[in-house]
């Protein structure tokens, strides 16, 4: 998994856990500390710009674990540097080059599955983000279009999922504690309720499952219904 140390990416490590994967997850920041015990579970710490340091991490996670099942995205980028170019590089070449690399490297006799964590500013303006953030996230769409028809031969499937704001551990209290915010989503939201980085985790989950193995190409927006 690359992203899975904070937020929505920390919610689908927990999640596929739980169900007995064996996950290895790269990310630039240790995990943060929930006190929650995670079996199966192993961390890379590296910038996802170090090309380098990414296939080697790549080839130590495939020496340990054999091969792949399910590829999973949950990054962005992070830096203090160009958001243009770090965004750009982070969600879409990064995105590109673990999928390029990982491709030989994926279990032939199995259902695989890839799915990246996109949102719904692909299609939508949403004020507090960049450009850089909504032009890579509608760059991700394509791309799970592409390798959904590059890939389907191999019997790998390619989908991503898109949320809108959620609860996070890291910004939970400030929206619990605001209740007007907590009453604009009500009302703005057909289901009632912001979303949680669990709801986003689980639908994750069945992407990676065989349940859904005639899915691919496809974008699943989790939102309560809001677009």
């Amino acid at each position: 998994m690359i992203g899975g140390t904070r937020g929505i990416g920390r919610a689908i490590v927990s999640t596929l856990s739980k169900e007995s994967h064996v996950l290895s997850v790269i990310g630039r920041r240790p995990p943060a500390e929930t006190g929650e015990a995670l079996p199966n579970v192993a961390y890379w710490m590296l910038d996802l710009l170090d090309r380098e340091g990414l296939s080697q991490a790549l080839e130590e996670i495939i020496s340990r674990n054999g091969k792949l099942n399910n590829l999973v995205f949950a990054q962005r980028y992070r830096g203090e540097a160009d958001d243009w170019t770090g965004e750009l590089e982070t969600t879409l070449t990064a995105t590109k080059d673990v999928i390029d690399r990982s491709v030989a490297e994926f279990d032939g006799t199995a259902d695989n599955s890839i799915v990246i964590v996109s949102s719904n500013a692909s299609r939508f303006v949403a004020g507090e983000q960049p450009l850089s953030y909504h032009v890579a996230k509608a760059g991700l769409s394509q791309m799970v279009r592409y390798y959904a028809v590059a890939l389907g031969p191999k019997s790998i499937r390619v989908n991503s999922v898109s949320p809108c704001r959620v609860l996070k551990a890291e910004t939970k209290d400030f929206y619990l504690n605001n209740q007007q915010v907590q009453d604009l989503y009500e009302r703005i939201t057909p289901l009632g309720r912001m979303g949680t980085t669990e709801d986003v985790a689980n639908v994750v989950s069945f992407l990676c499952s065989d349940q859904a193995g005639f899915i691919t190409g496809q974008d699943i927006v989790v939102d309560g219904g809001m677009s």
